[in-house]
């Protein structure tokens, strides 16, 4: 019994000359949280990495920066303007997963209040194939609106065909 009162005391004079800067727990959620965000992030670049070299692309695209560094949400279609892939981050955004959209084709975001005539540039520039910068009215999943940047361009492989689009986009005011 004398042992255990010798170590009450000696742990309280030990406690007592330190000083804990104890972290609220809301600063671990804020951690966890950015640590989920990087590492979706750092598998979407994985996944279009390889998505650039499986269709053998003839621009190398900094997905990095996109991706981790802007926080831009990347959609790719193929040729015929289906999605192939989303960046996770898309969710933040719209309330769409990146699975939710494999297979669509992107006018699946606009709606009644969306512009027409910009949605028209839009469509003119992927006709063309050239590059493009819009700001466009879209719709979340549900239902609410949202001011979307988006700045495209075609995709071309090594010999010269356009093979995918792709998409950089961020919700704006």
């Amino acid at each position: 019994m004398e042992e255990i009162q010798h170590y009450d005391k000696a742990a309280h004079k030990f406690y007592n000359g330190q000083r804990f800067n104890a972290l609220p727990i809301t600063t671990w959620d804020l951690f966890a949280e950015q640590f989920r965000i990087t590492g979706e992030g750092l598998s979407d670049i994985v996944k279009f990495t390889k998505l650039a070299e499986g269709n053998k692309w003839d621009a190398t695209i900094p997905f990095k920066q996109e991706i981790l560094d802007k926080n831009h949400i990347v959609v790719v279609t193929d040729a015929s303007l289906n999605i192939v892939h989303a960046s996770q981050n898309i969710h933040q955004m719209n309330g769409y997963t990146s699975e939710e959209l494999i297979g669509k084709k992107p006018k699946m975001f606009q709606g009644e209040l969306t512009c027409q005539e910009t949605s028209r540039k839009i469509g003119k520039a992927v006709r063309e194939r050239i590059p493009f910068e819009a700001t466009i009215l879209n719709y979340r999943k549900d239902g609410s609106t949202y001011n979307c940047w988006i700045k495209g361009m075609p995709i071309k492989d090594i010999t010269g065909k356009v093979v995918n689009f792709i998409a950089f986009e961020k919700e704006v005011a």
